[in-house]
């Protein structure tokens, strides 16, 4: 046994023991330990991490989709009850997805620092150049980290998703795709703005929630007010009553009054809250029924005294041709 043990290992295996038992070979028996039953350990050491890590990634992928879906089924039923739900199932499914990519690093990661040390490979200076790569990426691609960090905070948060209607200041328009990067969004002109999203400082939705149609409709100075806001409120009732436009509007329009005041008019605002993306064809609805209610009840515009008609003058008789010299 002291002859095994020194031509193998203080513990043989079961290779170098059998080779032993059946040659008493010294070289059979280092040849097997060195070139079968060491590869031999090390490959079935790898195999074994690599199935854990397998086994672990798919657990995890298979928990954050149970959660995703519970989410997007969850969403689907907030969808049939109010605004808002499919952005929702759009944004829990985009975060199951970074969470997904997330566990496979980890998990991969973790499972090929662990080959490296089992194959002898000394970690600590690649972890130490990967450190210093990793702060050399950071200072040279700051603006992309930046860019990364910031679309997944705004996912998160749920500050926009596609199909809302955002300004951000240079531009406004619709949302059209949204990655980690960039948010894409088209304006009503029909371009096409691509905007980092670690240049975004603020945003406005006017899409999350409701929408308010905001109508500032000027009338002659000279009005009875009390009776051009009761014109007004029975336009917006006229509207409220109207089936095709009350499961639009969420509320029944109200007339807030006098807004503004100038030398010749005032400017009497009428506001609708509707629901999302809705507030700009009630608002041109409401400002085309406060129109013809005011006109049928003879409120109209005195002319200008500025406006000066200049009519054209009458044409002058053409005076007749001179006599023709008489013939020599």
């Amino acid at each position: 046994m002291a002859t095994l043990v020194s031509r193998c290992s203080p513990n043989p295996g079961i290779a170098c023991r059998l080779a032993w038992d059946l040659t008493h070979s010294v070289g059979a028996s280092q040849t097997v330990q060195v070139y079968l039953a060491g590869p031999a350990g090390r490959v079935l050491r790898i195999a074994f991490i690599i199935v854990v890590a397998l086994i672990v990634r798919a657990l995890a992928s298979r928990l954050v989709s149970r959660l995703t879906e519970r989410a997007a089924r969850a969403s689907s039923l907030i969808a049939v009850r109010g605004p808002g739900g499919e952005r929702r199932k759009q944004r829990a499914r985009a975060l199951g997805s970074i969470l997904g990519s997330a566990i496979s690093v980890i998990v991969f990661g973790t499972a090929s620092l662990t080959i490296l040390g089992d194959l002898g490979i000394d970690l600590t200076p690649l972890l130490a150049s990967t450190a210093v790569l990793g702060v050399a990426l950071g200072f040279g691609a700051q603006n992309l980290v930046r860019d990364y960090l910031a679309g997944i905070l705004m996912l998160v948060e749920d500050h926009y998703g596609v199909g809302d209607v955002i300004n951000l200041g240079d531009a406004t328009g619709t949302v059209e795709a949204m990655s980690l990067l960039t948010t894409r969004l088209r304006d009503v002109n029909g371009v096409v703005w691509h905007v980092h999203n670690g240049s975004i400082d603020r945003v406005g939705n006017e899409s999350q929630g409701w929408s308010r149609a905001v109508i500032d409709y000027p009338v002659p100075y000279s009005s009875d007010l009390t009776r051009i806001r009761s014109l007004m409120t029975q336009a917006a009732a006229s509207m409220w009553s109207d089936p095709s436009w009350r499961a639009m509007l969420l509320e029944e329009p109200e007339v807030w009054g006098a807004q503004e005041l100038s030398g010749s008019e005032v400017t009497m605002r009428i506001v609708a809250k509707t629901a999302p993306l809705r507030q700009w064809e009630a608002a041109r609805e409401l400002r085309s029924r406060v129109k013809s209610a005011l006109d049928a009840a003879g409120v109209a515009w005195p002319a200008d005294p500025e406006t000066v008609a200049i009519d054209a003058p009458a044409s002058e008789p053409r005076p007749a041709d001179p006599p023709a010299p008489a013939a020599s």
